[in-house]
Protein backbone atom coordinates (compact mmCIF):
# COMPACT_ATOMS: atom_id res chain seq x y z
CA UNK A 1 0.00 0.00 0.00
CA UNK A 2 1.57 3.60 -1.30
CA UNK A 3 1.48 7.09 1.05
CA UNK A 4 -1.21 8.20 -0.85
CA UNK A 5 -3.56 5.15 0.11
CA UNK A 6 -2.10 4.96 3.81
CA UNK A 7 -3.00 8.94 3.89
CA UNK A 8 -6.86 8.43 2.44
CA UNK A 9 -7.51 5.50 5.02
CA UNK A 10 -6.27 7.68 8.21
CA UNK A 11 -8.99 10.04 6.59
CA UNK A 12 -11.83 8.08 6.54
CA UNK A 13 -10.86 5.91 9.19
CA UNK A 14 -14.18 3.96 10.84
CA UNK A 15 -15.36 6.26 13.84
CA UNK A 16 -17.93 4.97 16.87
CA UNK A 17 -20.42 8.27 18.36
CA UNK A 18 -21.80 6.73 21.12
CA UNK A 19 -24.84 8.91 22.97
CA UNK A 20 -27.25 10.54 20.31
CA UNK A 21 -28.06 13.79 22.22
CA UNK A 22 -28.28 16.87 19.90
CA UNK A 23 -24.44 17.08 20.04
CA UNK A 24 -23.69 13.44 19.03
CA UNK A 25 -26.09 13.54 16.31
CA UNK A 26 -24.55 16.50 15.19
CA UNK A 27 -21.03 15.22 15.37
CA UNK A 28 -22.67 12.03 13.61
CA UNK A 29 -23.41 14.15 10.67
CA UNK A 30 -20.16 15.75 11.09
CA UNK A 31 -18.22 12.62 10.25
CA UNK A 32 -20.58 11.05 7.84
CA UNK A 33 -19.79 14.98 5.65
CA UNK A 34 -16.34 13.88 6.00
CA UNK A 35 -16.85 10.54 4.37
CA UNK A 36 -16.22 8.38 7.93
CA UNK A 37 -18.10 5.50 8.53
CA UNK A 38 -19.73 6.14 11.50
CA UNK A 39 -21.29 3.37 14.00
CA UNK A 40 -23.64 4.84 16.75
CA UNK A 41 -25.35 3.78 20.23
CA UNK A 42 -27.86 5.30 21.81
CA UNK A 43 -29.86 3.79 25.29
CA UNK A 44 -32.48 5.04 23.61
CA UNK A 45 -32.09 3.53 19.81
CA UNK A 46 -34.97 5.07 18.14
CA UNK A 47 -32.76 9.06 18.77
CA UNK A 48 -30.54 7.35 15.89
CA UNK A 49 -33.19 7.54 13.11
CA UNK A 50 -32.31 10.51 11.50
CA UNK A 51 -28.28 9.44 11.59
CA UNK A 52 -29.04 6.42 10.58
CA UNK A 53 -31.00 7.61 7.41
CA UNK A 54 -27.76 10.05 6.88
CA UNK A 55 -25.70 7.03 6.37
CA UNK A 56 -24.81 5.53 10.04
CA UNK A 57 -25.07 2.19 11.10
CA UNK A 58 -26.44 1.25 14.34
CA UNK A 59 -24.82 -0.99 16.80
CA UNK A 60 -26.86 -3.57 19.00
CA UNK A 61 -24.70 -2.88 22.15
CA UNK A 62 -21.83 -0.39 23.47
CA UNK A 63 -19.95 -3.62 22.95
CA UNK A 64 -20.52 -3.74 19.22
CA UNK A 65 -19.94 -0.19 18.88
CA UNK A 66 -17.09 0.21 20.53
CA UNK A 67 -15.18 -2.93 18.35
CA UNK A 68 -16.89 -1.15 15.16
CA UNK A 69 -13.87 1.34 15.56
CA UNK A 70 -10.37 2.40 16.67
CA UNK A 71 -11.90 5.90 18.03
CA UNK A 72 -14.65 5.91 19.83
CA UNK A 73 -16.34 9.32 20.75
CA UNK A 74 -19.03 9.52 23.75
CA UNK A 75 -21.28 12.32 23.91
CA UNK A 76 -23.41 11.49 27.33
CA UNK A 77 -24.84 13.53 30.08
CA UNK A 78 -21.80 13.25 32.27
CA UNK A 79 -19.15 10.99 33.11
CA UNK A 80 -20.58 8.19 35.32
CA UNK A 81 -22.95 7.58 32.34
CA UNK A 82 -19.56 6.39 30.87
CA UNK A 83 -18.66 3.72 33.04
CA UNK A 84 -22.51 2.12 33.09
CA UNK A 85 -23.14 2.36 28.96
CA UNK A 86 -19.23 0.73 28.85
CA UNK A 87 -19.54 -2.06 31.48
CA UNK A 88 -20.01 -4.65 28.94
CA UNK A 89 -17.55 -3.77 26.55
CA UNK A 90 -14.71 -3.38 28.87
CA UNK A 91 -13.47 -6.51 26.96
CA UNK A 92 -13.28 -4.57 23.89
CA UNK A 93 -11.75 -1.76 24.98
CA UNK A 94 -7.76 -2.34 24.77
CA UNK A 95 -5.57 -0.63 22.12
CA UNK A 96 -8.54 1.92 21.42
CA UNK A 97 -9.13 5.02 22.06
CA UNK A 98 -12.29 7.23 23.87
CA UNK A 99 -12.40 10.91 23.33
CA UNK A 100 -15.09 11.76 25.86
CA UNK A 101 -16.90 15.00 25.03
CA UNK A 102 -19.15 14.88 27.62
CA UNK A 103 -19.11 17.43 30.56
CA UNK A 104 -17.75 17.03 34.12
CA UNK A 105 -15.18 18.15 36.44
CA UNK A 106 -11.97 17.69 36.21
CA UNK A 107 -11.35 15.50 38.88
CA UNK A 108 -13.47 13.17 36.86
CA UNK A 109 -11.70 13.39 33.65
CA UNK A 110 -8.70 12.36 35.31
CA UNK A 111 -10.23 9.32 37.08
CA UNK A 112 -11.77 8.19 33.82
CA UNK A 113 -8.59 8.11 32.03
CA UNK A 114 -6.64 6.43 34.48
CA UNK A 115 -9.89 3.76 34.52
CA UNK A 116 -9.40 4.01 30.46
CA UNK A 117 -5.48 2.98 30.97
CA UNK A 118 -6.44 0.46 33.37
CA UNK A 119 -8.54 -1.53 30.78
CA UNK A 120 -5.99 -0.78 27.93
CA UNK A 121 -7.46 2.21 26.23
CA UNK A 122 -6.23 5.28 25.49
CA UNK A 123 -7.86 8.18 26.49
CA UNK A 124 -8.75 12.09 25.71
CA UNK A 125 -10.44 14.92 27.45
CA UNK A 126 -12.54 16.97 25.07
CA UNK A 127 -14.66 20.36 25.35
CA UNK A 128 -16.71 21.23 22.59
CA UNK A 129 -17.45 25.34 22.92
CA UNK A 130 -20.02 25.73 20.44
CA UNK A 131 -23.84 24.43 20.32
CA UNK A 132 -24.92 21.90 18.45
CA UNK A 133 -25.82 23.38 15.32
CA UNK A 134 -22.51 24.81 14.87
CA UNK A 135 -20.62 21.11 15.14
CA UNK A 136 -18.17 21.42 11.79
CA UNK A 137 -18.20 24.54 11.07
CA UNK A 138 -15.43 26.67 10.92
CA UNK A 139 -16.95 28.69 13.65
CA UNK A 140 -16.54 25.44 15.92
CA UNK A 141 -13.80 24.58 17.89
CA UNK A 142 -12.99 21.59 20.59
CA UNK A 143 -10.43 21.69 23.36
CA UNK A 144 -8.76 18.84 23.76
CA UNK A 145 -6.06 17.50 26.70
CA UNK A 146 -4.18 14.10 27.28
CA UNK A 147 -1.57 12.46 25.13
CA UNK A 148 -0.98 14.79 22.32
CA UNK A 149 0.04 11.40 20.19
CA UNK A 150 -3.31 9.80 20.56
CA UNK A 151 -5.09 13.49 19.36
CA UNK A 152 -2.33 13.72 16.52
CA UNK A 153 -3.40 9.61 15.16
CA UNK A 154 -6.81 10.43 15.14
CA UNK A 155 -6.52 14.32 13.83
CA UNK A 156 -8.62 13.97 10.78
CA UNK A 157 -11.91 12.49 12.53
CA UNK A 158 -11.46 15.27 15.24
CA UNK A 159 -10.82 18.01 13.14
CA UNK A 160 -14.26 17.13 11.60
CA UNK A 161 -15.80 18.34 14.69
CA UNK A 162 -14.37 21.50 15.10
CA UNK A 163 -10.79 23.57 15.03
CA UNK A 164 -8.68 20.71 17.68
CA UNK A 165 -7.09 23.32 20.46
CA UNK A 166 -4.72 21.15 22.04
CA UNK A 167 -3.96 22.80 25.76
CA UNK A 168 -1.65 20.06 27.54
CA UNK A 169 -1.18 16.35 28.65
CA UNK A 170 -3.23 16.80 31.83
CA UNK A 171 -6.60 15.06 30.99
CA UNK A 172 -8.26 17.48 33.44
CA UNK A 173 -7.12 20.73 31.44
CA UNK A 174 -9.81 20.61 28.24
CA UNK A 175 -12.76 19.94 30.89
CA UNK A 176 -11.44 22.38 33.26
CA UNK A 177 -10.80 25.42 30.11
CA UNK A 178 -14.88 24.09 29.11
CA UNK A 179 -15.63 25.01 32.67
CA UNK A 180 -14.05 28.14 32.69
CA UNK A 181 -15.71 29.25 29.67
CA UNK A 182 -19.42 28.31 31.07
CA UNK A 183 -18.65 30.11 34.01
CA UNK A 184 -18.20 33.25 31.97
CA UNK A 185 -20.93 32.02 29.53
CA UNK A 186 -23.34 31.05 31.88
CA UNK A 187 -22.70 34.41 34.23
CA UNK A 188 -23.34 36.35 31.15
CA UNK A 189 -26.58 34.88 30.16
CA UNK A 190 -27.54 35.17 34.32
CA UNK A 191 -26.41 38.83 34.18
CA UNK A 192 -28.66 39.10 30.50
CA UNK A 193 -31.51 38.54 32.20
CA UNK A 194 -30.82 40.38 35.55
CA UNK A 195 -30.82 43.64 33.39
CA UNK A 196 -33.36 42.78 31.37
CA UNK A 197 -35.88 42.01 34.41
CA UNK A 198 -34.17 45.65 35.57
CA UNK A 199 -35.79 47.57 32.74
CA UNK A 200 -38.82 45.57 32.34
CA UNK A 201 -39.63 46.89 36.23
CA UNK A 202 -39.44 50.50 34.26
CA UNK A 203 -41.93 49.18 31.61
CA UNK A 204 -39.18 48.03 28.55
CA UNK A 205 -39.89 45.59 26.56
CA UNK A 206 -37.07 42.66 26.31
CA UNK A 207 -37.70 43.09 22.60
CA UNK A 208 -36.28 46.45 23.42
CA UNK A 209 -34.00 45.98 26.42
CA UNK A 210 -31.86 42.79 24.94
CA UNK A 211 -30.62 44.16 21.75
CA UNK A 212 -29.04 47.14 23.95
CA UNK A 213 -28.13 44.75 26.47
CA UNK A 214 -26.35 42.33 24.02
CA UNK A 215 -24.35 45.24 22.16
CA UNK A 216 -23.16 45.96 25.78
CA UNK A 217 -22.11 41.87 25.93
CA UNK A 218 -20.21 41.76 22.53
CA UNK A 219 -18.33 45.05 23.53
CA UNK A 220 -16.55 43.71 26.66
CA UNK A 221 -13.76 41.84 25.09
CA UNK A 222 -13.10 44.95 22.90
CA UNK A 223 -13.31 47.12 26.40
CA UNK A 224 -11.13 44.78 27.93
CA UNK A 225 -8.18 44.53 25.14
CA UNK A 226 -8.10 48.42 24.91
CA UNK A 227 -4.49 49.41 25.48
CA UNK A 228 -3.50 45.91 25.62
CA UNK A 229 -3.12 43.09 23.22
CA UNK A 230 -3.40 40.42 26.19
CA UNK A 231 -4.70 41.96 29.40
CA UNK A 232 -4.16 38.59 31.20
CA UNK A 233 -0.31 39.76 31.04
CA UNK A 234 -0.74 42.19 34.06
CA UNK A 235 -2.64 39.75 35.62
CA UNK A 236 0.06 37.00 35.86
CA UNK A 237 2.44 39.91 36.89
CA UNK A 238 0.56 40.20 39.52
CA UNK A 239 -0.15 44.36 38.45
CA UNK A 240 -3.55 45.98 39.08
CA UNK A 241 -2.77 49.13 37.91
CA UNK A 242 -5.42 51.68 39.18
CA UNK A 243 -5.05 54.88 36.72
CA UNK A 244 -8.87 54.03 34.52
CA UNK A 245 -10.93 52.14 37.00
CA UNK A 246 -10.57 51.05 40.85
CA UNK A 247 -12.07 48.90 42.95
CA UNK A 248 -13.73 51.30 45.19
CA UNK A 249 -15.22 52.96 41.81
CA UNK A 250 -16.28 49.43 40.87
CA UNK A 251 -17.75 48.57 44.07
CA UNK A 252 -19.55 51.55 44.48
CA UNK A 253 -21.28 50.59 41.12
CA UNK A 254 -22.06 47.24 42.65
CA UNK A 255 -23.87 49.01 45.21
CA UNK A 256 -26.20 50.66 43.16
CA UNK A 257 -27.25 47.94 41.45
CA UNK A 258 -27.97 46.07 44.83
CA UNK A 259 -30.06 48.71 45.66
CA UNK A 260 -32.20 49.41 42.81
CA UNK A 261 -32.69 45.61 42.35
CA UNK A 262 -33.80 45.37 46.20
CA UNK A 263 -36.07 48.71 45.30
CA UNK A 264 -37.84 46.62 42.62
CA UNK A 265 -38.09 43.20 44.19
CA UNK A 266 -35.48 41.58 42.27
CA UNK A 267 -33.65 37.93 43.78
CA UNK A 268 -30.22 39.58 45.10
CA UNK A 269 -28.20 36.26 44.23
CA UNK A 270 -25.86 37.52 41.70
CA UNK A 271 -25.36 41.34 42.53
CA UNK A 272 -24.92 40.44 46.08
CA UNK A 273 -22.16 37.80 44.92
CA UNK A 274 -20.78 40.79 42.27
CA UNK A 275 -20.91 43.46 45.33
CA UNK A 276 -18.97 40.78 47.81
CA UNK A 277 -16.04 40.54 45.09
CA UNK A 278 -15.24 44.05 45.91
CA UNK A 279 -15.89 44.56 49.15
CA UNK A 280 -13.70 42.08 49.91
CA UNK A 281 -10.85 43.86 47.82
CA UNK A 282 -11.59 47.08 50.14
CA UNK A 283 -11.41 45.68 53.58
CA UNK A 284 -8.14 44.08 52.42
CA UNK A 285 -6.88 47.48 51.53
CA UNK A 286 -6.84 47.41 47.56
CA UNK A 287 -9.40 50.08 46.77
CA UNK A 288 -7.00 51.66 44.84
CA UNK A 289 -6.24 49.64 42.46
CA UNK A 290 -7.90 47.94 39.05
CA UNK A 291 -10.66 45.98 39.44
CA UNK A 292 -9.05 42.72 38.79
CA UNK A 293 -8.07 42.57 42.18
CA UNK A 294 -11.00 40.96 43.00
CA UNK A 295 -9.11 37.91 41.63
CA UNK A 296 -7.06 37.81 45.50
CA UNK A 297 -10.88 36.93 46.70
CA UNK A 298 -11.75 34.66 44.23
CA UNK A 299 -8.68 32.65 44.78
CA UNK A 300 -8.58 32.30 48.24
CA UNK A 301 -12.20 32.38 49.79
CA UNK A 302 -12.52 33.60 53.60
Amino acid sequence: MNDQQNHRNRQNSAVTVIGLGPMGRAMTRALLAADHPVTVWNRTAGRADGVVADGATLAASPREAVEASDLAILSLTDYPAMYDVLDSATPSLAGRTLVNLSSDTPDRTREAAAWAAGHGAAFLTGGVMVPAPMVGTQAAHVYYSGPRQVMDSHLAALASLGTPKYLGGDPGLAQMMYQAQLAVFLTTLSALMHATAMLGSAGMKAGEALPELLSSADSIGAILRAGEENPGTALDAGEHPGDLSTVTMMGATSDHIVETSTSIGLDLALPLAVQAHYRRAIEDGHGGDNWTRIIDGIREPR
